[in-house]
C-alpha cells in the first residue's frame, strides 16, 4: 500500500482531484488564464508543453509516489494544480507544492481553503510528522503566501537546481510541524471566515 492513495478533497471553496489525463483541456486553460507559463520563477505548462507536463506529473507518482492533484473552482472548473511530492513515507514527511492558479482565483479563498484541506489530510490521516514548502528565491509573493498559511521559514538552499534556461534557482525552505499543526489549522480557519 502506497504512503498517498488517490483522494478527494472538497471544501466551499475548492474541490480537490487526483490529476488524470482526461484533466489536459482543463489544465492547459487554467494556465492560459494569466499567461501563467511566463512567470520565469515558476513551472507552469505552457499551451503546447500541457502534454509533457501532465506526463512529467503521472510519472512522478508512478515513481516517486507523489499525488499531483488539479484544483477546480467551485463552478467545476479546473483553475490549477498542486501536489504532494518528495514523499519519505519512512520518516512520514512530504511537500505541498508545484502550486499554481489561474488569474481569476488568485488571493481568493480558494488557495486557504485548499491548503487547510491538504495539511488536515497530511497531518491528521496520514499521520505526518512536518510538511515543507519551498519556492524560488524570486518568487515573493509565493514566500509571502506561505508565511501566511503559518509555515515556518527552515532556511535557504544556494544554487539548489539546475533551471531549463541554464540559471541556478536559490530555493526558500518552509516547514509545518506536527505540534504547530493545531494553531496552522485554527488561523486558517479564521482566515476562511473573516471579513475580506
Amino acid at each position: 500500500m502506497a504512503f498517498i492513495e488517490p483522494v478527494t478533497l472538497e471544501g466551499k471553496h475548492v474541490r480537490i482531484e487526483p490529476l488524470a489525463r482526461e484533466h489536459a483541456a482543463g489544465v492547459k486553460a487554467a494556465a492560459a488564464d494569466g499567461e501563467l507559463w511566463k512567470l520565469w520563477y515558476t513551472s507552469v505548462p505552457a499551451p503546447d508543453k500541457t502534454g509533457e507536463w501532465l506526463d512529467a506529473a503521472l510519472d512522478m507518482r508512478a515513481k516517486l509516489g507523489a499525488m499531483p492533484f488539479v484544483v477546480r473552482a467551485p463552478d467545476g472548473d479546473i483553475v490549477g494544480s498542486t501536489r504532494y511530492f518528495n514523499v519519505d513515507a519512512v520518516n512520514r514527511r512530504l511537500e505541498i507544492g508545484h502550486t499554481w492558479y489561474a488569474k481569476r482565483v488568485q488571493r481568493t479563498a480558494l488557495n486557504t481553503e485548499a491548503k487547510l484541506l491538504l495539511l488536515a489530510h497530511a497531518f491528521e490521516k496520514l499521520n505526518c510528522i512536518a510538511v515543507e514548502f519551498r519556492t524560488n528565491f524570486f518568487n515573493f509573493a509565493s514566500r509571502e503566501a506561505i508565511a501566511r498559511l503559518g509555515a515556518k521559514q527552515d532556511g535557504i538552499l544556494r544554487h539548489h537546481q539546475l533551471l531549463a534556461d541554464g540559471s541556478l534557482r536559490d530555493t526558500v525552505v518552509f516547514s509545518i510541524i506536527a505540534p504547530e499543526w493545531p494553531a496552522v489549522r485554527k488561523n486558517l480557519l479564521w482566515n476562511l471566515t473573516r471579513p475580506r
